[in-house]
C-alpha cells in the first residue's frame, strides 16, 4: 500500500497493511530531534520514519511583539516565550479582548480576513507529497476565541452576555469556513484530513456541561464538520483532556477521527474507547505525552506502541500519533523507539 491508501484504508475502518502514522512536533521539538540525527531535512527524517501523513503548510501573518516580552498573533491571541534548552516555547496568557466590555468594542475589533493566508504553496506541496495521506489546518470554533477573550470572560460571557461568546465564535467560524473552502479548491480535494480544534477537557472530565456544549460549541462544529465533508474530507477533530461524556455528542455532530486520546483516566484508555466508539468513530494519536515518552524508556515507549496499535488498530480505524505534539522534554530516542517497531 502507499501512505495515501493505509491511511484512506484505516478511515473507512479496514484493516491497513500496517498501522498509518502520524507526526506532530513543537519547534524546539524538532530543533533537539534533527540534532539527534544530524540533519535539518524534516521530509527527510519523516520519511525514514515511515509517516504516512503530511501537514500542508499556508502561514499565517507574522507575530508581532506588543510590549513587555508579549506577543500577538493575527487573531489577537497573546503569549510569552519561555525558554527552553532547544528554543522557545509558547505559553497563552489573556488576549487582546480581555478587556472588552461591550458588544460594540468586539465589533469594532481588526477582525482578520480569511485572505491573510498564504495558500500559493498548497498544490506544489500536494505534488511534493502525491503518495501520502494530506491534513490541513488549524481551524478552532470555541477554545482559541476564548484565548482571545479570556477564558475566564469567555465563561462569564457565556452565563451573562452569551450574545458575546457566539460573537467570537461566528467570526472564526466564517473565517475557517472559507479558509477550507479555498484549500479544498486550490488542491483540487486532494486534502484527505481536515483538523478541527476545540480543547474541551480538564485533567478529570469536560470543561463545560453537554448542555453548554450544545449552546455554545456545536453549532459551530457542524457548520465546519458539514462544510469539510461537502469538501470531500475527512474531519480530525482534536480536544485535550477527559471529554469521555462528549463523545458521543461529537459523534452526532459527524466528527470521523478523534485526536488525541489523552489517556489522563481510566476513562480514556485505548481498550474501552474501541469497545464502546470503535464501530462508529477512528482514533489518531494517544501515546501518552505526560508521563511515557518524557519518562519512560525506549522498551517501554515500543511496548505502548503495541498496545495502540493493536488495541485500536484491529480492524482498522486508527493512526499512531502522540498524544500531543511531542514536546521538547521527550528525548529524541524515545520519539525514534515510538515508530521504530509499530507493528
Amino acid at each position: 500500500m502507499t501512505s495515501h491508501e493505509r491511511v484512506l484504508t484505516a478511515l473507512s475502518r479496514r484493516q491497513p497493511d500496517r498501522t498509518p502514522r502520524d507526526f506532530w512536533a513543537e519547534p524546539p521539538t524538532w530543533r533537539r530531534l534533527l540534532a539527534q540525527v544530524g540533519h535539518e531535512d524534516r521530509n527527510r527524517l519523516l520519511d525514514a520514519l515511515d509517516i504516512d501523513v503530511r501537514h500542508l503548510d499556508a502561514p499565517a501573518p507574522p507575530e508581532r511583539e506588543i510590549g513587555g516580552g508579549v506577543w500577538q498573533n493575527f487573531w489577537g491571541e497573546r503569549f510569552v516565550q519561555q525558554p527552553t534548552p532547544w528554543g522557545p516555547m509558547r505559553e497563552d496568557v489573556k488576549g487582546a479582548l480581555a478587556e472588552v466590555q461591550t458588544q460594540a468594542d468586539l465589533e469594532a475589533f481588526a477582525w482578520p480576513s480569511p485572505d491573510c493566508i498564504d495558500r500559493s504553496r498548497l498544490a506544489a506541496q500536494c505534488e511534493q507529497h502525491a503518495d501520502r495521506a494530506l491534513a490541513y489546518g488549524f481551524a478552532d470554533v470555541w477554545q482559541r476565541p476564548g484565548l482571545v477573550r479570556g477564558w475566564e470572560e469567555m465563561f462569564v460571557d457565556m452565563m451573562e452576555a452569551p450574545e458575546r461568546a457566539h460573537f467570537i465564535s461566528r467570526k472564526f467560524t466564517d473565517f475557517y469556513l472559507e479558509d477550507y473552502t479555498r484549500a479544498a479548491e486550490i488542491t483540487h480535494g486532494r486534502i484527505d484530513l481536515y483538523l478541527l480544534i476545540s480543547d474541551l477537557g480538564t485533567q478529570r472530565g469536560p470543561l463545560i456541561s453537554n448542555a453548554m456544549f450544545r449552546e455554545f460549541v456545536a453549532p459551530y462544529l457542524k457548520e465546519m464538520i458539514d462544510r469539510i465533508h461537502h469538501l470531500g474530507g475527512k474531519v480530525l477533530y482534536h480536544s485535550c483532556g477527559q471529554i469521555r461524556p462528549l463523545i458521543p455528542e461529537l459523534i452526532a455532530l459527524g466528527i470521523d477521527v478523534l485526536d488525541p486520546l489523552q489517556p489522563v483516566y481510566p476513562e480514556m484508555a485505548p481498550e474501552s474507547l474501541k469497545a464502546d466508539f470503535g464501530d462508529r468513530l477512528c482514533f489518531h494519536g494517544g501515546i501518552d505525552m505526560q508521563e511515557l515518552l518524557p519518562h519512560g524508556s525506549p522498551a517501554a515507549v515500543a511496548a505502548g506502541v503495541r498496545r495502540y496499535c493493536e488495541t485500536l488498530g484491529r480492524d482498522g480505524g486508527y493512526i499512531l500519533g502522540p498524544a500531543h505534539l511531542f514536546q521538547p522534554d521527550v528525548p529524541p530516542e524515545n520519539i525514534l523507539a515510538m515508530y521504530r517497531d509499530a507493528p
